[in-house]
């Protein structure tokens, strides 16, 4: 038998090395992007991802071998346990397979075949699923067992009991299980239909079938939905004749006098016991097949939202539309503090628009707004129009960007928000919100639960632990890679850091606010309940800019400032080098000395000198800097304007398995059907496409009435 790490290693395609050293770092408390960053050679350089699904997986088969463990246990109590079964439960792969082999033995509530065992008929029923060819004739063997003070009163309730007790061996058998479940797999369809006469959303699935083995994950989540919401009626369905050949195949002997009945026992088995469960087995493996790649979707499209350019530095002009409550507007400087705040009321009236114009320029001048960033939620279009022809006025030198506004109302109701924003009631704080996050979305974003943050499909539909654990090991992924400057970093940012907590988080805000500005990394070990492994953990992703050490404010760790300073001498250069950004010659230099041999004179492994080298070329270097820029726009299209043929500029906004939303600065989001994407063959529109991309979009169709636009990637002529 394999052991776990081995099994990882065939799985992943690492070298097993490699796997120990993961799964060791792993229980001795290190956090995936510390591994992932400062222990490479330790992994062969593995990814966050990799690492993740690492993890992952060795939960699962720990879970596994844990269940493992407590079934041989209960099999031996009963000692039951026999060489073959126990090879066998060593070498079930998956849960369901160790599930099937210990059916037999797990205690059972009462059933018609423990009644029917209570009443003495289990010797008859092994008679007759032996199926000897001298066996005498089945009511003549039945008649023996007849027992009117057990409750067998005459041969057909011996042979009805028999039945029962035959029916559930059968059903309890591990290799007719995997047998019918890989036909169910290879044969059987999901189908549904309506279960009201009322036309709805789901009317796509109102008289619906697909193969088992091709049905999308976004098709059964949304067949899921409909049944959950009482308008569609679901069912697994499989050509019975043709599962109950292969069922009986494996339990009858021909030239029995018992064929007849132990074939109906099976039948039996099959109707009553057996499909009801593997129709349930199976609409579960596919919800949680569904569920996965759902998931793996919510990570995917996550990670770029979060890793937007940040547009720094820039004093921005935030805007909240609504209706009835008006258009909120916050006005933060460069660093996100706040400035100024309005409400205006550009939809009550064409006057009210010209005053609210009239306001907002005024903020505009005042305070030197450079963007401005409006939400996409309600009246997002009107409050566009009015902003286009706010910057005709203005003359030029501003421009505006549409800022996905999903969650921030839960934000701003949130008891965070409150803290951060006592003095503003919970519309204004939406407005700032929507500022920063045009200013820098990583920062604003981790305050949000991910769940709410809205890139995906049917999220309220998912496991929802499963799911938070996921997206926040992207948050912390993308947090870790961008790097966290510890004297302005709010709680909610630094919670996201390698080894810290909600408590060491406050507990670093609250010792700045006490001490001042951190003026070195080595200061985070005076923080209280900050400790030597959250120490090691976090110093890496955490900056100090104001630090005399220039190596405080770079993803070099600590414990490879010694490293970095004698890779520095070795290549002819100090440390007020790297301050004064004079050491672009360095990698070269690195690699004519050699760069293995300066790995071993500075006592490093190459990838780390590797990260190190880059890391003196560009200290305090953001990675976002090097995706494409936000999208800033000066004017507005309206739906109208829309002609097929028509190519435009526009913002990857979510990414689905049937095709990918671009907004094209028309407030609604155009879709481009996964078979307008790419003239090569593609499985999944994440192969070649990410929420924030940048893409030119021919118009194929525009319907005004449904607000719905079809977009073409292929079609763009360059």
């Amino acid at each position: 038998m394999k052991s776990i790490n081995e099994i990882l290693a065939q799985e992943l395609d690492r070298p097993l090395e490699h796997i120990e050293n993961v799964v060791n770092l792993l229980d001795e408390g290190n956090t995936i992007p510390f591994i992932a960053r400062y222990r490479k050679e330790m992994h062969g350089a593995m990814d966050d991802t990799s690492l993740r699904t690492l993890e992952e997986r060795l939960q699962y088969l720990r879970s596994l071998q844990e269940r493992r463990d407590t079934i041989k246990k209960s099999i031996i109590e009963q000692e039951k346990m026999t060489e073959e079964l126990d090879k066998a439960i060593d070498e079930a792969e998956t849960l369901s397979a160790l599930e099937d082999l210990y059916r037999p033995y797990k205690q059972k509530r009462r059933t018609r075949a423990t009644i029917a065992k209570e009443k003495g008929l289990s010797p008859l029923a092994e008679a007759l699923f032996a199926q000897g060819t001298d066996l005498p004739e089945v009511e003549i063997l039945a008649h023996e067992y007849v027992d009117a003070e057990k409750g067998v009163e005459t041969v057909e309730d011996a042979l009805s009991g028999a039945s029962d007790i035959i029916a559930e061996q059968i059903s309890d058998d591990a290799e007719i299980r995997k047998m019918l479940r890989d036909f169910i797999w290879r044969n059987a369809s999901i189908v549904s239909a309506a279960a009201v006469e009322d036309d709805s959303v789901y009317r796509l699935y109102y008289d619906f079938s697909m193969r088992v083995d091709r049905i999308q994950g976004h098709q059964i989540l949304a067949i899921n939905r409909g049944e959950k919401e009482g308008f569609l009626k679901v069912g697994v369905e499989l050509d019975r004749e043709a599962a109950l050949q292969r069922l009986r195949r494996m339990v009858i002997h021909p030239g029995s006098s018992a064929m007849a009945f132990v074939r109906n026992a099976a039948d039996d088995a099959y109707d009553r016991l057996i499909f009801p469960s593997m129709e349930r087995e199976t609409r579960t493996a596919l919800t949680d097949t569904a569920c996965e790649g759902a998931i793996k979707m919510f990570g995917l499209n996550l990670k770029p939202l979060l890793m937007q350019p940040p547009v720094k530095g820039k004093v921005t002009m935030g805007l909240d539309p609504g209706y009835r409550n008006g258009c909120k507007v916050a006005v933060v400087d460069g660093t996100g503090k706040v400035l100024d705040t309005a409400v205006v009321y550009p939809t009550f009236s064409e006057g009210k628009k010209k005053e609210a114009i009239r306001i907002l320029s005024g903020l505009v001048r005042k305070h030197g707004v450079e963007h401005i960033a409006i939400g996409n939620g309600t009246a997002s279009r009107e409050t566009e129009q009015m902003t286009v022809e706010m910057l005709k006025e203005l003359g030029g030198g501003q421009s505006y960007a549409i800022v996905n506004e999903a969650g921030a109302s839960v934000y701003s109701a949130s008891k965070l928000a409150a803290e951060e924003f006592p003095e503003y009631d919970v519309n204004l704080r939406s407005a700032v919100s929507i500022a920063r996050r045009l200013q820098d979305p990583l920062a604003e974003l981790v305050k949000i639960e991910p769940m709410a943050i809205g890139v995906g499909q049917y999220q309220h539909d998912m496991p929802q632990a499963k799911l938070e654990e996921t997206l926040d090991g992207v948050v912390e992924d993308c947090v870790n890679a961008v790097g966290v400057d510890i004297n302005t970093a709010s709680p909610s940012l630094l919670q996201r850091v390698s080894g810290l907590t909600k408590t060491t988080a406050k507990n670093i805000v609250a010792y700045r606010e006490e001490n001042g500005p951190f003026s070195s990394r080595a200061q985070f070990k005076k923080v209280p309940k900050l400790g030597p492994k959250a120490f090691q953990q976090s110093a890496g992703f955490l900056r100090v800019p104001e630090s005399k050490q220039v190596l405080d404010n770079t993803a070099v760790h600590p414990e490879s400032y010694d490293a970095a300073e004698k890779l520095l001498k070795l290549c002819g250069y100090e440390l007020k080098d790297v301050k004064e950004g004079n050491i672009s010659e360095l990698k070269k230099r690195m690699e004519s000395y050699g760069t293995s041999k300066a790995a071993e004179e500075c006592g490093v492994g190459e990838p780390t000198l590797n990260d190190i080298a880059a890391e003196l070329m560009k200290p305090g270097r953001d990675p976002r800097e090097e995706l494409p820029p936000v999208l800033l726009r000066k004017d507005v299209l309206e739906i109208k304007d829309l002609k097929p043929g028509m190519v435009l500029t526009g913002t990857v906004r979510n990414v689905i398995d049937f095709g990918v939303f671009v907004d094209i600065g028309v407030h609604q989001d155009g879709l481009v059907h996964i078979s307008q994407i790419s003239d090569k063959f593609i499985r999944h529109p994440s192969e070649v496409l990410a929420v924030g991309d940048i893409v030119k979009v021919s118009v194929l169709e525009v319907d005004e009435k449904k607000h719905r636009i079809s977009l073409s990637m292929k079609q763009v002529k360059e």
